[in-house]
């Protein structure tokens, strides 16, 4: 009875000693003003591509549609418009990016002159005149090329008898909608394992940096004579992983008001799992996926002395992590395949090729047995990353002037 209270206690207080790092972290590290500026730093090329495309809606806005101007006969001209009238109504997806004018009969007389002025602020691009069964096109190459194939269009509707409506098609859709929603859900999954990895790595890698801070100011140590390194791991890690829960809220805030005012944001098909789920998937597969590459990242960062040490060491690392998104990316396309049970069997490669199948397939099942995997996978990983930044995170100092293997042979 005496063991097990003993082993109850220990436990009690290596979690507090965790919990002390961890909010000691999360403290230091939130309200920093690196940190705010780290947040800061995605939105830029957000707000800079948002102004971009609102000065460009701008200036296509002022700049008018080309013109073409009607010179035939009056009775050719009135079937001309009147043909071109019902196209618009019956095809919906006619270009619009064109205007056609009538021209008066003075105008007729200088065509040519007429493609150096403007009417009504538009440019005539091109000038259109002959019976309707042998239109003429005149203008510079460019333009009557594109004139082309719609004056054919028109006029051999304006030929036609009966003058009535297009006749109406009757669709019957067939089971290849399916398809065409698994291919749009496939776009959706494609783009969720990219937004999983970069904010993976791009949220990761400020727990290198910060391990390499407080080596190099001897806080680390200060840290290992009041906790145990294991709980400093520990403690890191979580706190880590709540700063990038909360700044994946902000930008998740920032991108909610851009849509709320009306901002282009590219549309996706909704996943299968529905919305509400897979985002609570997302949140759960990001959490996961962070914590088997921070509690790397800090691994190396406990390793490393130096800035130039960290970079060296983080290399490998990174590449792995390319690697494993190309790996979780090719296995979207073979799914159901072993390609693809390896990928969700693969610890690194779980939340990504899971996430994708949430966005692909309805089936709920299998992200429960995955999520009870890669939370042993992740204990596992994290306990044997403790294990080395227990041994080598104070042993990572300078160089003493002995040789490496003067320092093996002594120890």
């Amino acid at each position: 009875m005496s063991a097990m209270t003993d082993r109850a206690s220990g436990a009690a207080r290596f979690w507090r000693a965790i919990m002390v790092i961890a909010r000691r972290d999360f403290g230091a590290i939130l309200f920093s003003r690196s940190f705010i500026f780290f947040l800061l730093g995605p939105l830029f090329p957000v707000i800079v591509v948002g102004m971009a495309g609102g000065i460009g809606a701008s200036v296509s806005g002022k700049i008018s549609k080309p013109v073409l101007g009607i010179a035939m006969e009056g009775a050719d001209t009135d079937a001309f418009l009147s043909a071109k009238e019902r196209l618009s109504a019956s095809v919906p997806n006619l270009p619009d990016t064109y205007v056609i004018i009538r021209l008066e009969p003075g105008e007729r007389v200088l065509a040519r002159s007429l493609l150096e002025r403007t009417k009504s602020g538009s440019p005539v691009a091109a000038i259109l005149s002959g019976p309707l069964t042998n239109p003429k096109l005149t203008g510079p190459e460019g333009a009557i090329d594109q004139w082309r194939g719609l004056v054919a269009l028109v006029a051999g509707e304006a030929q036609r008898t009966d003058a009535g409506a297009l006749p109406a098609v009757t669709l019957d859709k067939t089971v290849s909608e399916r398809v065409d929603t698994t291919r749009k859900r496939i776009r959706t999954a494609q783009a969720s394992q990219t937004l999983l990895f970069l904010l993976t790595m791009l949220l990761a890698g400020m727990v290198m940096s910060n391990m390499v801070e407080e080596k190099a100011n001897k806080i680390i140590e200060v840290l290992a004579a009041a906790v145990p390194m294991d709980a400093v791991f520990f403690g890191k890690l979580l706190a880590m992983l709540g700063v990038s829960l909360v700044g994946l809220s902000v930008w998740g805030a920032v991108g909610l008001t851009i849509m709320l005012l009306g901002g282009q944001v590219p549309s996706f098909a909704p996943p299968a799992v529905g919305w509400p789920l897979f985002a609570a998937l997302a949140l759960i597969y990001f959490s996961f996926a962070y914590l088997l590459l921070g509690s790397l990242f800090l691994t190396i960062g406990g390793l490393a002395a130096t800035v130039r040490e960290v970079q060296t060491l983080s290399m490998p690392a990174t590449m792995l992590q390319l690697i494993v998104f190309f790996f979780a990316s090719y296995s979207l396309g073979a799914m159901g395949e072993p390609i693809e049970l390896a990928s969700i069997a693969f610890p690194l490669t779980s939340p990504y090729s899971m996430l994708a199948r949430a966005a692909v397939e309805p089936d709920l099942l299998p992200h429960v047995a995955a999520i009870a995997w890669q939370a042993v996978c992740v204990a596992l990983i994290i306990k044997g990353g403790a294990t080395l930044f227990r041994r080598t995170v104070m042993k990572s100092g300078p160089s003493s002037g002995r040789s490496w293997f003067a320092r093996r042979k002594a120890a």
